[in-house]
Formats: C-alpha cells, structure tokens, sequence
C-alpha cells in the first residue's frame, strides 16, 4: 500500500516544492532491493570506515573544505545527538537558541545538560525567528560565565543566518564551544550566492542535511569538523545514536550526490540564476510579498521561497491548499502567515515558472487586509521550574489545555514543519502560551504534543507553579 501511494504520488503531476533535493529525479523506479545488502566483506563499514565508505567521507571533508566529514544515516538528527554528546559532560551548562530543532531538545534531556535560551531576533513582517546576534551571545555568556557549549540554529527553516564568524570569536574569548544545526545549510558551499558554511565561519562542528537541498535520499546527512580532538568524539558518538546496520543504498546515494557537486558545478550557476529571476519575477507581487537577503542583516538562502500572506485576506495555510489543489504545487510547509517553497539545484527552470506564474494569479485575486486573518502571538521563553530530564520524578496528571495555565507541562508541544518545541517538559504553561497553541491548531497549523494528545489532554506536574 505504501509503495503504491508513493508511485501515485509520482504520476500525479504535482511539482514538489519541498524536501528531498533529488526532487524525485534520481531515483523514479522500484525499490532497489537488489542494492540492499549489510556489511559484507569489501563493503567497508560504516562505524570504522576504511575502505569505500572512508573514500567517501573523505570526498565529503574535500568538497566541504573540512577536516572531517561523517555520514549519518539518521540524518541531521543523529548528527545533532552526537555533537552535543561530543561536545558536553552530564550537567553541563549550555546556551541554546529557542528556535533549535526537537533533537536538540532531546539531546538536552537525555544527556542532563542545563539549559539557557536565547531568543533569536523577531521578524514581525510576517512573524518568525531570524537571527541570533553574537551581542546577545556575549552578553549570556558574561551573564553566567559557565557555558560549556552554545547551539544555534542557521540557516533557519525560513533561510535566515546568523553572523557565524562574530559568534565563534566572542565563544572563543568565553571559553565555549560552538554548534551549529545547518541542516538546511548542506547547498551552501557550491555557490558564493549562498552564505559561507559553519565550520568555515568558525563553529568548532556543524551537521548538514544532504537529502534537504542537495541530491540525496532522505536520512542522508552530513556531521563535519575542523577539529582533530572533537573527530574521535563525533565518530564514536555517532556509532552511539545510528544503527548498527546502516543502509547501504542510503550512503551509496551520498557518494551518487557527492560526485554529482563534483562534476556538475555549473549546474549551480544554472540554479542561482533560476532563484534570480524567479526573485525579479516576484517584484510584481503586490499584496504577497516574498522575502530576500535585503531583509536580514547577517545572510538569506535564497534557495529557501519564503512567501508571506500578512496583511491579506488569505493565511499560509490557505495559500498552500490553493497551490496544492488548484495548481499542482505542493510546498514545503506553512504557517498562519507565510509559506515556504524549498527549492534545490535539481529543480527547473519550468517548475519555478509554474510557481511564479500561479503566485502572480492568486495575487491578483487576493485582497488587501487592515489585520491578518489569523493574528499571531509572539513567542517567547516560558518560564522554566526544572529541567527537561527531572521530568520524569514528576507526578502527572492529564487535564484539557484549557486549564494548564501556570502547570508545568512533562511533555513537549511543537508545531510542525519545523518541528520547533513551543514548550519543554518542565516549563509553565502561560495564558500566552495556550492561546498561541489554539491559534495555531484553528489556523490549520498542526500542532503535536509528544504523548499525542494534544487535542483532547495534557500531561502535566500535579505540583502547582504560581
């Protein structure tokens, strides 16, 4: 039933504005069970490479211009568990922006760590997190002097990057490490159109998804380091939290989307100038706005379509179902006031035309609003009564979300895409809080929680918390 869908799915006609890169250009028939074999011998293995995996990873560390580069066949998200493993000792103190990915959070449970967020910068043109400056770093890290390890994400799922340089240098001065999810960052270094990458920039260890942006089957990442001392760490972290039989299909396709960064570089320039005249294109949009690098003070992907819908009378999510089902496009993800359609060097210059073209006639049919239709509650940090890995020693209780306020959740809340927790097992519930949650679930936005119940309880400390 599965592969059925998915054979429908690709006869459909619907253009994919999303992840994976390959844009479903490379890999169009059946499984390739023939391919599908477990660590034999002359086929290397993955947790102590030494032969054609090891050639691989050291073509990676090549083209990415690093020391060291390791395959994760669990993504970007085992990359994340084991840098922060690699990177921190039980209960150590970290500095973590807010808009960091679920994995990051989990890594903070399941290793002890003490948590101190950072908001990133708002953006209020159309309601997201941008970017991190390295003032706000310097002054958390003056404030508590024992930050061991500080974790930003950039580029953001919407694009938006921080100024890595300035960041690396005051966490240098300060005696902390620096970390950097550039999961939707893994494009970045074949075209000086795109921001410079992590590691170059100074983090001491960066993870990038391959399968976002570039030519990979989905679960394909990339964990990549300058730094001799932290490599055993990484590599033998990664061991930790990957399986012990990796999918020799999945990493053959990260040596297939290597080659093709090689021998294919013009491809790219074929790409920047898609983006580029997709963005002139867009100038005559004037009631949806799609945002560009003059809009953010440190670097925008421009590979990243962020279409905003503020101040008209259609939300994200109506935009999205309109290009869905009236146009055939499927975007990436959307929000109450904005969408985004990730794009890659696989795609064509007619797919861009086809967005392009419906986005103008939507435009024109669309009308100017005073307010948005569904208003938006600026997040913030809430309030933290104990860290995420006390969780547990918590009695529970399981209450509508209508009468949370000022309880301590044990459970995470995110929406997702992207997957960004609005509450962390241990922080109170606020009145702000609950309405953002309910804002977003009546505006179409999904909304999970991590005992699945969102909608009916949740899980909280029977402790109360004024």
């Amino acid at each position: 039933m599965l592969y059925d869908k998915l054979k429908s799915y690709s006869q459909s006609g619907v253009y994919p504005f999303h992840m994976p890169g390959h844009k479903r250009h490379f890999y169009n028939e059946k499984l390739p069970y023939e391919l599908d074999i477990t660590e034999i011998d002359g086929f290397d293995n993955l947790q102590n490479p030494s032969g054609c995996i090891k050639a691989v990873e050291d073509k990676a560390a090549r083209l990415y211009d690093v020391k060291k580069a390791f395959i994760s066949v669990n993504g970007s998200t085992g990359g994340v568990l084991a840098a922060v493993r690699s990177m921190t000792k039980r209960g150590d103190h970290v500095l973590v922006a807010r808009n960091c990915h679920a994995s990051v959070y989990h890594a903070i449970e399941l290793l002890g760590l003490k948590p101190e967020y950072i908001l990133p910068e708002y953006y209020e043109k159309c309601d997201l997190y941008a970017w991190v400056s390295a003032k706000q770093i310097e002054n958390k890290l003056e404030e508590y002097g024992d930050i061991s390890l500080v974790i930003l994400t950039s580029p953001t799922y919407e694009g938006v990057c921080s100024d890595i340089k300035a960041i690396a240098k005051v966490c240098r001065n300060n005696g902390a490490k620096l970390f950097i999810d550039e999961a939707h960052g893994a494009h970045f270094p074949f075209s000086e159109s795109f921001p410079q990458e992590a590691v170059k920039a100074g983090a001491d260890a960066a993870v990038v998804s391959l399968h976002k942006t570039l030519p990979s089957m989905t679960q394909t990442a990339l964990l990549l380091t300058d730094s001799e001392e932290l490599s055993q760490k990484l590599k033998s972290n990664l061991a930790f939290f990957q399986t012990s039989s990796p999918s020799y299909i999945l990493m053959a396709s990260v040596e297939m989307c290597l080659d093709y960064i090689e021998t294919n570089k013009s491809e790219f320039e074929i790409y920047t100038e898609n983006l580029n005249r997709f963005y002139n294109s867009a100038e005559s949009l004037s009631r949806l706005k799609l945002l560009n690098k003059y809009d953010f003070d440190f670097g925008f992907d421009l590979g990243k379509l962020v279409i905003t819908t503020k101040n008209t009378n259609l939300s994200g999510v109506e935009l999205a179902k309109i290009l869905r089902k009236k146009y055939k496009l499927e975007i990436e993800m959307s929000s109450l006031n904005y969408v985004i359609a990730m794009t890659s060097v696989c795609d064509n210059r007619s797919g861009f035309d086809r967005l392009i073209k419906a986005l103008l006639e939507i435009d024109s049919n669309c009308l100017t609003a005073k307010e948005i239709s569904s208003p938006c509650f600026k997040p913030s940090v809430p309030e933290q009564s104990f860290s995420p890995c006390r969780a547990e020693n918590f009695s529970s209780s399981t209450i509508k979300l209508d009468y949370a306020e000022n309880k301590a959740s044990l459970e995470y809340i995110w929406a997702y895409p992207p997957g960004i927790p609005l509450i962390v097992p241990g922080e109170i519930i606020s009145c702000e809080t609950i309405l953002l949650i309910k804002n977003l679930i009546n505006g179409g936005v999904s909304v999970y929680s991590s005992q699945n119940n969102l909608k009916n309880n949740l899980c909280v400390s029977v402790v109360e918390f004024d």
